[in-house]
């Protein structure tokens, strides 16, 4: 009982740590990675940009997901539904600030399969989804580091882009969302 309590704290601490402490002692994040790979992403609005075009300027939490998920992708939809609530009640929604859902089903997940996902989610005007290219997508999930085994085949971590559009952080697996919203402030606060 004394342990459970002690790990529960501990992991509490861990879960509430700062960008700066995640950064001093690793495991969690990368130092930063760029540029992200030369290839297209698709929209859910039916336009195709590369990764640059949609990261740089802006800070962005980008999630790996498919629409025809049924086990963790409907929690990530959560989540990401939740960061946004938070953002939008404490007015931290900057002009700068997205997130991105990118899917993994490159055959799937159309820009009317991703604009549905969002619809589902109720995302509001900083959430987009994105596709890349059947031949792209080995590259963009070795980019991100983003593959895993299993049902779902990919990560459930946030990965945490800053405004030069380089990968600077990736979570732990579903973290909380007011972690997300946290880090997502802390690093557009910082004009770096």
């Amino acid at each position: 009982m004394q342990r459970r309590r002690l790990l529960r704290a501990a992991a509490g601490l861990a879960a509430t740590a700062g960008l700066g402490t995640a950064r001093a002692h690793g495991g969690l994040v990368l130092p930063p990675v760029a540029p992200p790979p030369a290839l297209r992403l698709r929209l859910h609005d039916g336009r195709t940009v590369s990764p640059a075009a949609l990261l740089e300027g802006r800070v962005t939490a980008l999630q790996l997901m498919f629409t025809g998920c049924s086990a963790t992708c409907p929690i990530q939809g959560a989540l990401f539904a939740e960061v946004e609530r938070l953002l939008l009640a404490q007015r931290a929604v900057p002009g700068d600030v997205q997130l991105v859902s990118a899917s993994i089903d490159a055959l799937g997940d159309d820009p009317r399969a991703l604009s549905a996902w969002l619809a589902r989610y109720g995302a509001g005007a900083s959430w987009r989804a994105a596709t890349p290219a059947v031949a792209d997508l080995d590259r963009w999930l070795d980019f991100l580091q983003g593959r895993r085994g299993g049902v779902d085949r990919h990560t459930t971590q946030v990965f945490l882009f800053d405004r030069q559009g380089r990968l600077v952080l990736r979570t732990v697996d579903l973290p909380p969302a007011s972690q997300v919203v946290r880090l997502l402030a802390e690093l557009a606060g910082s004009r770096g």
